[in-house]
């Protein structure tokens, strides 16, 4: 590719550098290579622009950033919002795309319906991959590890490698960090969804308006003109987001009690899953989901909406999200105790979420819900006590614990949390020894739940240069506690 097709796609004449050859896209100036585009970005904390010199050093022979920026020695690709520009100059180089692509907003609920889209278009027969928090997850169930939204040149790269491999499906997490960064930009999007707004991430966005203003990019800017919006209608914001979408000449799908494309009538705990019943196309349907609690329901339906909006037929959708399987991190059971009490781990790390996971066991608990969590540090700390609240309202028995304390003192967090947990629960700061006591204290009729981390396989201590990752996954530490526990049991 020229760069004068770059150029031209951001209205800038590339005079007589425009038959250079460009090679890539970079972000990071240790990553340019002779004949790179470097964008050169002002974040929260770094100031890519301070890094322009390096990158034309390292070979970039163009540069995307602000009109006051300083470029000497490569041509300027001046723009007022340098993220945006780079990422559709980006998009023409890399290429070819899955044909099929679809995105997925929300505070909670994003990685459990692009995985469950995923799983309904595999059941299908289509080549289809996710792209989240779980990482790329591909075709033959391969996971490569990674942000919720990768940056631009990540992203675009992963697409157009899946593309190479005969993926023609994906469903991509489209978090709040990544549409107001321009991060997952630049290829046809053919529908959106909306699972639900609650509070997070308020130590970036300013407040619940300009947090909701992010989200809403996908259906303002991203999703193609004459797209579809599937939207969970359920939701105090889904209203919002509906009205949003007509205005912009979307298509809408909604979903729920109070959806008009696919209207759930009823849902009945069973031991190991729920019955359905809910109208599509004025036809009843009535199928077994193998998954338990509400807010599944609602991800397997909007994932089933997501994967009819694209063209496949319902008969073959709703035999899919029959067969579905567990998220991983998400209301994933563990293991049994020695004494017969499940254990579930889960991702929920916002009082909304957590509320969710907890009414979710709610139904299946004969005894006492035991639940196990912490906040991370470094982050929104206006949740913290909220948590501790959600927590103890659903639950007989709350241990409060460490998360990802990250650079703030993990003791500290933890009182937070207690405030609003209340007196009768636990501290113990050690996760393993909160999870052992769990694990101990729940007896055949129980449930432990442990939540915050999810899939996660490492523990954030520390920030800057004294961060480290510490191994640690909740359900492998579910498991090894319950065999601790059983093997002292058998003495």
């Amino acid at each position: 590719m020229r760069l004068s097709e770059i150029a031209s796609q951001l209205g800038i004449d590339a005079g007589g550098a425009g038959e250079t050859t460009v090679t890539g896209f970079a972000i990071d100036h240790r990553k340019v290579a002779p004949g790179n585009v470097f964008g050169a970005f002002q974040g929260s904390a770094v100031n890519g622009e301070d890094y322009i010199v390096a990158a034309i050093a390292g070979g970039a022979v163009a540069v995307v950033a602000r009109p006051e920026a300083t470029v000497e020695g490569a041509l300027h690709l001046a723009d007022e919002n340098p993220r945006r520009a780079f990422a559709r100059a980006a998009a023409l180089y890399f290429r070819p795309t899955p044909s099929t692509v679809v995105a997925v907003t929300g505070t909670n609920g994003k990685t459990s319906c692009v995985e469950m889209t995923r799983q309904i278009w595999r059941m299908c027969g289509e080549r289809a991959a996710s792209i989240g928090t779980l990482g790329v997850t591909t075709p033959d169930e391969s996971v490569s590890t990674g942000l919720t939204t990768p940056d631009i040149v990540t992203f675009l790269s992963n697409m157009t490698g899946l593309a190479r491999e005969g993926v023609t499906h994906v469903a991509y997490e489209a978090s709040s960090h990544g549409l107001s960064q321009y991060r997952n930009e630049g290829l046809p999007v053919h529908a959106g969804a909306f699972t639900n707004l609650s509070r997070d991430h308020l130590d970036y966005h300013k407040d619940m308006e300009d947090y909701f203003a992010a989200k809403m990019r996908l259906f303002s800017e991203v999703v193609d003109d004459g797209g579809t919006a599937v939207v969970w209608a359920d939701d105090e914001w889904s209203q919002r987001v509906i009205d949003l979408a007509k205005e912009r000449g979307l298509r809408t799908f909604t979903v729920g009690e109070k959806g008009k494309d696919i209207n759930l009538i009823a849902r009945t705990p069973s031991p190991l899953g729920q019955e359905l019943k809910f109208v599509h196309a004025g036809r009843a349907h009535a199928i077994r989901l193998p998954l338990i609690g509400a807010y599944q329901v609602a991800n397997a339906l909007v994932s089933a909406g997501l994967v009819l909006a694209t063209g496949t037929a319902p008969a073959q959708v709703f035999d899919a999200v029959s067969r579905l399987q567990p998220v991983r991190g998400r209301l994933e059971r563990a293991v049994i105790s020695a004494r017969g009490a499940p254990v579930y781990v889960d991702y929920a790390h916002t009082p909304d979420a957590l509320a969710a996971a907890i009414a979710a066991l709610r139904p299946h608990v004969n005894g006492r819900l035991i639940t196990v969590f912490g906040a991370g540090g470094d982050r929104d700390t206006g949740k913290r006590a909220p948590m501790g609240e959600a927590a103890a309202a659903g639950s007989e028995l709350v241990i409060v614990t460490d998360d990802n304390p990250r650079g703030e003192d993990a003791a500290s967090i933890r009182e937070q949390v207690m405030q609003g947990a209340g007196n009768a629960a636990r501290n113990i700061g050690g996760r393993r020894d909160a999870i052992a006591a769990a694990i101990e204290e729940a007896g055949k009729d129980d449930i432990v739940l442990v939540a915050g981390k999810g899939h996660e396989q490492g523990q954030i201590v520390g920030s800057g240069e004294n961060m480290r990752v510490l191994p640690f996954d909740d359900v492998t530490v579910a498991r090894e506690c319950a065999a601790q526990m059983a093997k002292g049991s058998a003495r």
